[in-house]
């Protein structure tokens, strides 16, 4: 998914942790299509940058795709980062410069490596009127940042107990692992409670958390192991995300009479400085800067026919995306003055 904002903010990471459990509330950002598809931001945002190497969270829909046009993104780069997509409904087709062509559906996940540079699109498949999901980024650290683009699809199966049911779409989590291999290590996993449910997880105490909730409420509490029993719990309403710090080896989520959907993520602190500017992660002004002229200049070759001349767009940084007729998206303006760091 691409950051269609006009102005995007130029976001500097350093991933330090909080101390206490935070709850981000999330932002409207119209996504696009004939009449703005809206999704709604919670990572990053002003009180907080990352989770772990997790720098980007949108959550849609449900979505009546009839009455807004749904997701269509047509090309555009990546750099730096890995993007992962997450459904609950619908279905999305997406394309990438490296020859992908895959359907994202509900409770399969696909996980693209942008590294030195990818393009690809995502639209709303044709025969599904509601779209239901998220689509979440991860930071590449520095050995990794400059790695080959790549692709990865799996359907996790489901873990089962007493009025829950987990599916482990990164990392492991209550015995199941995902095999999808990641350059830092992750968690990410949805969670279906019934009404009235606890369910309490061990966790990785390294790793700091976030709680999305998708459907429902959740209260949310973690132990760090010295009581035995979980601290005061915190209620988290729909669409907000909680963050937790690393300490806590258990976390308890309880429903409430609706039942919940939530979506845990986690990962030890990312350690690093990033700039975060539309598509874009890398580390100074200049590199941002250099990997928005890569893209203009590809994007300029196309004409008013075509996407642009294929042989001088796959010589570039970011390749052409294979089988798509639909305009690349141009960059945004950058912003007056150096990126830098804020906040």
């Amino acid at each position: 998914m691409s950051n269609t904002e006009v102005r995007p903010d130029e976001v500097v990471c350093d991933g330090t942790a909080a101390r206490t459990l935070r709850i981000l509330a999330p932002r409207d950002v119209p996504l696009g299509g004939p009449r703005a598809m809206p999704v709604r931001r919670t990572l990053p945002s002003r009180e907080r940058s990352l989770i772990g190497a997790w720098c980007f969270v949108d959550h849609y829909g449900p979505d009546d795709v009839g009455a807004t046009g749904g997701m269509v993104v047509a090309p555009h780069p990546h750099t730096g980062l890995q993007t992962v997509s997450w459904l609950f409904t619908g279905e999305i087709e997406h394309r990438d410069s490296i020859g992908s062509v895959a359907t994202v559906r509900p409770g399969e996940v696909n996980l693209m490596t942008g590294g030195r540079g990818i393009s690809h699109s995502e639209n709303s498949a044709p025969g599904h009127r509601i779209l239901h999901g998220a689509q979440l980024w991860v930071a590449l650290p520095e050995p990794a940042r400059n790695a080959a683009p790549a692709f990865a699809h799996h359907r996790p199966e489901p873990v089962v107990g007493h009025g829950w049911r987990a599916r482990v779409f990164l990392g492991s989590l209550l015995g199941s692992t995902s095999p999808v291999e990641t350059f830092t290590p992750l968690l990410g996993a949805e969670l279906l409670l019934e009404p009235g449910t606890s369910l309490t997880m061990p966790v990785d105490a390294s790793y700091e958390h976030g709680v999305l909730v998708d459907a429902g409420g959740v209260a949310v509490a973690g132990d760090s192991g010295d009581s035995g029993d979980a601290g005061d719990r915190t209620l988290v309403a729909k669409d907000h995300l909680a963050y937790l710090p690393p300490g806590c080896t258990s976390l308890t989520l309880e429903s409430g009479g609706d039942g919940a959907r939530v979506l845990l993520l986690g990962g030890p602190p990312f350690g690093e400085q990033i700039i975060m500017w539309w598509n874009f992660v890398g580390r100074t002004h200049d590199e941002i800067v250099g990997y928005r002229d890569e893209w203009q200049a590809q994007v300029r070759a196309g004409t008013d026919d075509v996407v642009g001349d294929a042989a001088q767009m796959a010589d570039g940084r970011f390749g052409i995306v294979v089988g798509n007729h639909q305009r690349p998206i141009p960059a945004p303006p950058l912003p007056n003055g150096q990126l830098r760091p804020r906040g």
